[in-house]
């Protein structure tokens, strides 16, 4: 194994920039293979997690009947998020294809396991237990992208109703549902930035130095 203070940390920022959100005219027919699925959910479980509590579960899916299901939920979830922007807006949210469910060969429902004892370092934010879960869907997309496979992360869908279509848990919660396959081709951008809906954040937008400034609410 490479001592991990000679991996490159350039090589590392090369992997995160190109890191992308897949949809669903990308996706070939090309199936993912056994031991890539098995490389995804290694790299998730590596993530770090709340008291070391490794909240996670993964439904892995490949039925056409459940990916239309939950295509049927999509469809619902997105025709009601349009009208939430203005007309220009909407027009343009209507011509993005926002999700590849069942273009994907291999859809992943991520969940989150609440603990039935109390959890190290969750108490005062119970959040952080879905935070972990996060963490490693980010795993799972950073180790797709070094296989070649695009992922789309689809959160335009009823939750309750994906759970009901896989039989979870009622007390299980859905953090995120994933398109994964073989792609035709990678942007050299993310697709939303190509598209005009939105253009990258410059790191000195996101950055407060000690602490913010005073605000309608006071003095800190």
């Amino acid at each position: 194994m490479t001592p991990i203070n000679e991996i490159d940390p350039d090589e590392l920022l090369k992997l995160l920039g190109q890191r992308r959100d897949i949809r669903g005219n990308r996706f070939t027919n090309q199936p993912v293979s056994e031991q890539d699925i098995d490389l995804l959910l290694q790299a998730a479980c590596l993530a770090p997690s709340v008291g070391y509590s490794q909240p996670w579960e993964f439904v892995l899916i490949r039925d056409t009947d459940t990916k239309q299901q939950v295509k049927a939920s999509f469809d619902l979830a997105s025709s009601a998020a349009a009208d939430q922007f203005d007309d220009d807006r909407q027009r343009q949210y209507q011509q993005l294809r926002l999700e590849g469910i069942v273009d994907a060969d291999l859809n992943i429902a991520v969940f989150y396991t609440p603990s039935d004892q109390p959890v190290l370092g969750q108490a005062s934010m119970p959040e952080v237990g879905e935070y972990s879960v996060v963490c490693a869907i980010q795993n799972i997309w950073l180790m797709a992208r070094t296989l070649d496979l695009g992922l789309g992360w689809v959160s335009i869908l009823d939750p309750e109703q994906v759970k009901k279509i896989v039989n979870a848990p009622p007390e299980h919660k859905l953090i995120g549902y994933l398109c994964i396959g073989h792609v035709d081709q990678f942007g050299d951008r993310p697709e939303l930035e190509t598209l005009g809906w939105a253009q990258k954040k410059p790191i000195k937008n996101c950055v407060i130095k000690e602490r913010y400034a005073n605000t309608a609410n006071g003095p800190v």
